[in-house]
């Protein structure tokens, strides 16, 4: 059985998928696309969040999101309109209980009265002022003569009228504590109530005595008959939040009756009105006009409500799913790891028999080697997650930065449902946030500045995923003023972060923001200023295999790309060799490799050469200096150059000695036993049984430029290849 611990774990992980859609949902209500299917959802979140705090005790939690949870029912019964006001209240609200969430899981203190200006706010909404209505009782009780009232008849009935195809009897009695878990049984009677002609009698029979009654505890039940069109798993749906609260019994219709436990019963006739005593007419309980029914769908998770850019939400779908631990699943990663390993020794195996015999097991193999594909890509799928996971804590981000630097900006989001391995995603975070600090400081201007400049006093920050040849990209672009590459060439050299009569192109300017300690702030601030931000973000994105690059126009704006591999666990590689030394390169760093004439490869101070490639040139260097191990060719026309893409908007040559073909890697980290080696990002082990490092394609051009050789040793470089 889990423990309590195991499932407050599950509690905070299904709130991070609730705070998600709470967080589109009210996206698309700040941009005016809100829907009555879009309240629902956001009422439902609200709802499930308060309901499980409440099963953990979490009496924080559940009292602001009782009352946030009571703004989007006023919204969903027509009492409360939406506006632009009442819209950033709610993302406001969404915030402060974002923040609850996660003080909460990390067990941190929370303070007291904390969240209470939004609370108020939500307050104002429901009642119209900004009183507080948590003061003590107005009267002492004592001495008060108090006799139970049995309720004969509540008729609840919709305008809708007409007995419906089905009819229900429904018993629904709440446990004592049933209000101590957050539970609201008139939230029940309405969406009952929506789904045809409602008769309910109120059961007073466990009312106690007034000394004996608790003010949290729960002593109404209710009997009836529900007549609808709806079907059963309908009417079961409205008890799903309630569910192990209350003892229910649904009975009648198309199926046998199914209590609270799951467990079905004996149909029963609908239990009969009570009516012992004289009927006291009591006036229904004040509700709220009349509601939509909730759509079935709306309870799914899966109901993600903001639009993409198109203005389509992604399709809601119904097929079951269940959680998993993830060290199971990495267990079965890491199978499928061996088992890959284990094809390319049988590979090797294969080769070494006689012909009759290989081709035989070379057919057999071959399927082995496809169904393996498929499980490594099934198991891989399983250990996706949607970048939405990442970029929901963007919008909170903007919004605040807005407010600090006086400025607006709007933040638009798509592709958030591009799935990358949650390795990655667990170290996304950071990055962009780096990225979108400086967007909102550096790039977006004043909307002074901005009506001068003949834009719209907006700003607009646009955060895109996509899958493109075996990586995902993900683009953070603005349209504000760019780099202005004067000034940012002028504050390198005050660092001396580069020579006094350094000559770069527009390129290479730009890139010098990712140099340590880089700053054109003038001052420090909380937002940036101290020259750790964007270096950050570009070794934070090399150490697990991505690449960054940038685009600036000025006076128009800037885009920064991230490629990121799609796993960390299983790779397509190149396997080479320099010598006697075996290694592979990443395929999707791969740009071509080619045959160089050496008549094509020219000599230019500074560089190891220079590579002539289709009217074009691109600098080289010899693996084997980088690594400082021995070639066994004895002429560049013995040599293959890889041509790499280097992340910054050029390319590389790297020269090896043989290509010996493509194949899928597993993936070893080295760093846990020796640490980070220079040139080498993991290792992993062939068919052979050899191990092989795996190369660091990003860090390659820096061991370039570090190991440029004295004029002679370059010249004896030259001289070797011109001999040969």
């Amino acid at each position: 059985m889990a423990s309590i611990e195991d499932l407050k774990a599950t509690f905070f992980d299904e709130c991070g998928e609730l705070l998600l859609i709470m967080e589109n949902g009210l996206s698309e209500i700040e941009s005016g696309g809100g829907s009555e299917e879009t309240i629902h959802a956001l009422f439902r979140a609200v709802h499930s969040i308060k309901g499980g705090a409440g099963i953990f005790g979490l009496e924080a939690l559940v009292e602001f999101a009782h009352v946030f949870e009571t703004v989007f029912d006023e919204l969903r019964n027509g009492t409360l309109s939406l506006t632009t006001d009442l819209a950033a209240v709610l993302l406001k609200a969404n915030d402060t209980l974002s923040d609850l969430v996660g003080l909460t899981r990390s067990g941190a203190p929370i303070e007291p009265g904390y969240g209470s200006e939004s609370r108020a706010a939500l307050k104002q909404l429901i009642s119209g002022d900004s009183g507080d209505d948590d003061g003590p009782a107005p009267a002492d009780f004592e001495g008060i003569a108090f006799t139970p009232v049995r309720v004969d008849l509540v008729e609840l009935n919709n305008d809708a009228g007409g007995v419906g195809r089905n009819e229900f009897g429904i018993v629904f009695k709440p446990n004592r504590d049933f209000f101590q878990n957050a539970n609201e049984p008139l939230y029940v009677i309405r969406e009952l109530r929506q789904l045809g002609d409602l008769d309910l009698s109120a059961d007073v029979s466990m009312l106690p005595a007034l000394s004996e009654l608790q003010h949290d505890g729960a002593y109404i039940g209710w009997t009836g008959t529900l007549r609808t069109t709806a079907s059963r798993a309908e009417v079961e749906q409205v008890f799903e939040f309630v569910t192990g609260d209350c003892e229910l019994l649904i009975s009648g219709g198309a199926n046998d009756a199914v209590s609270a436990s799951g467990v079905p019963t004996p149909a029963m006739s609908p239990p009969p009105m009570l009516a012992q005593a004289e009927p006291v007419a009591v006036p229904p309980p004040s509700v709220s006009p009349v509601i939509q029914p909730v759509p079935a769908a709306a309870a799914q998770p899966a109901l993600a409500v903001a639009a993409d850019a198109k203005g389509k939400s992604p399709p809601v779908t119904d097929k079951p799913t269940t959680r998993i631990d993830l060290d199971k699943i990495d267990s079965v990663v890491n199978l499928v790891g061996e088992l890959v390993i284990a094809q390319a020794m049988l590979g090797q195996v294969v080769q070494g028999l006689p012909e009759e015999i290989a081709v035989l097991l070379t057919q057999r193999l071959e399927e082995v080697v496809h169904h393996t594909r498929d499980l490594k890509d099934g198991v891989m799928s399983m250990r996706a997650q949607p970048v939405a996971a990442v970029f929901q804590r963007m919008p909170r981000l903007v919004r605040e930065l807005s407010a600090k630097t006086g400025k607006k900006v709007r933040l638009e989001i798509s592709g958030e449902h591009t799935e990358v391995d949650r390795s990655i995603i667990e170290r996304l975070s950071d990055p962009l946030t780096h990225i979108i600090r400086n967007a909102v400081d550096h790039g977006i201007e004043t909307p002074a500045e901005r009506i001068g400049a003949g834009k719209s006093e907006e700003g607009t920050i646009r955060l895109t995923a996509d899958h493109r040849g075996g990586r995902i990209v993900i683009e953070i672009s603005d349209d504000g003023a760019g780099i202005n590459g004067d000034r940012v060439l002028r504050k390198a050299k005050e660092k001396g972060l580069i020579t006094a009569d350094a000559a770069l192109n527009a390129d290479e300017i730009n890139n010098l923001i990712f140099l340590p300690g880089f700053s054109t702030a003038e001052t420090v601030s909380d937002i940036s200023g101290r020259g750790v931000g964007m270096d950050v973000v570009r070794r934070n994105v090399q150490d697990f295999g991505g690449r960054i690059s940038l685009k600036s126009e000025r006076g128009r704006g800037m885009t920064i790309q991230l490629a990121l591999p799609l796993t960390l666990a299983v790779m397509e590689g190149m396997v080479i060799k320099v010598g006697r030394e075996t290694y592979v390169m990443a395929m999707s760093a791969i740009i071509e490799c080619l045959s160089p004439d050496p008549a094509d490869v020219h000599q230019l101070v500074g560089t190891r050469g220079m590579l002539q490639l289709r009217g074009e040139f691109v600098p080289i260097a010899y693996l084997s200096e980088l690594l400082n191990i021995a070639s066994t060719a004895r002429g560049l026309d013995e040599c293959v150059v890889i041509v790499t893409d280097t992340g910054e908007g050029s390319r590389l040559g790297i020269v090896v000695d043989e290509l010996c073909g493509h194949q899928q890697v597993v993936i070893k980290s080295i760093e846990d036993s020796y640490g980070s080696v220079p040139g080498v990002a993991a290792a992993t082990i062939l068919g052979n049984g050899l191990v092989a490092f795996i190369l660091d394609v990003d860090r390659l051009p820096e061991l370039a430029n570090d190991l440029k050789p004295p004029p002679a040793a370059q010249a004896a470089t030259v001289r070797r290849f011109q001999v040969a």
